[in-house]
């Protein structure tokens, strides 16, 4: 389900949460599994992972090319009256996220730069759920975890504002891919939201401009994010939603963080 050419940039515009406006802005990464994986190696996670293509959630035949088992799962979707309508009745009456510590069952950071919702939605997929246990020790990965660890939602997103590795990491990703890559002032009207199982089975969507990090529903110890059931809690309903409200709207990508294939 991997995503046409012309729209293989990655998103986004505003935060769209109470957080304070977005002042930076990025060049949008293209939706490339090789460019994302290169990004995410670079970083510190194991060479051992990579991203691949997932080309349908109801194929079985076509998701047996998928190895497993899947640590993430990425969705690139339109950004429709009928997300936006869904975000802010769901988001309404929830407080915003505050948590932060070990204690968390997932990691989540703020996306507070234009354009960041694919380099945010890397993050989420790397430093949770069984990825985050293949990182290298003392790798850019590593410290970040390490120091964003203790701080708020806030302190996190100021974190990922001035971390020149981050910023390096992004730029040399920019620049890479099949399509020449766009103006950082660009606007696009798509995004990423991020899906991993945590070490208590249960099913996070992680999605920065959101009020904080989303409990869909308890997995099976068995379950990756790619079977039956996390795909029925989480792609799934999404993306029949988005069809159901916007006249079969399917600019839909799915990208998969898994063993490599090397």
């Amino acid at each position: 389900m991997a995503e046409s050419e012309g729209s293989k940039a990655d998103p986004h515009t505003d935060d769209g949460t109470s957080s304070a406006p977005q002042k930076q802005a990025l060049v949008p990464l293209e939706n490339n599994p090789e460019v994302m994986t290169s990004l995410v190696q670079k970083l510190g996670l194991s060479s051992s992972l990579a991203f691949h293509d997932v080309w349908t959630l109801d194929d079985p035949s076509l998701l047996e090319f998928v190895p497993r088992p899947v640590h993430a799962l990425l969705l690139v979707f339109p950004i429709t009256p009928t997300y936006e309508k869904s975000r802010t009745d769901e988001d309404g009456p929830l407080p915003e996220y505050s948590a932060s510590g070990s204690g968390e069952e997932v990691i989540w950071f703020r996306q507070t730069i234009r354009n960041a919702c694919g380099m945010i939605g890397l993050l989420h997929a790397a430093c949770n759920g069984g990825a985050r246990e293949m990182i290298a020790p003392s790798t850019d990965l590593a410290h970040l975890i390490h120091n964003a660890l203790p701080l708020d939602p806030a302190a996190r997103a100021r974190l990922i504002e001035t971390s020149p590795s981050i910023a390096r990491a992004h730029a040399s990703a920019a620049a890479q891919g099949d399509t020449a890559a766009p103006s950082a002032e660009v606007k696009i009207d798509l995004h990423f939201v991020t899906f991993v199982k945590s070490a208590k089975n249960n099913l996070w969507e992680l999605d920065g401009r959101r009020k904080g990090p989303l409990n869909r529903g308890e997995l099976g110890a068995e379950d990756d994010v790619l079977s039956e059931k996390a795909l029925d809690l989480g792609a799934r309903r999404f993306m029949k939603r988005e069809t159901e409200g916007n006249g079969n709207e399917m600019r839909f990508s799915l990208v998969a963080l898994a063993p490599s294939m090397d």
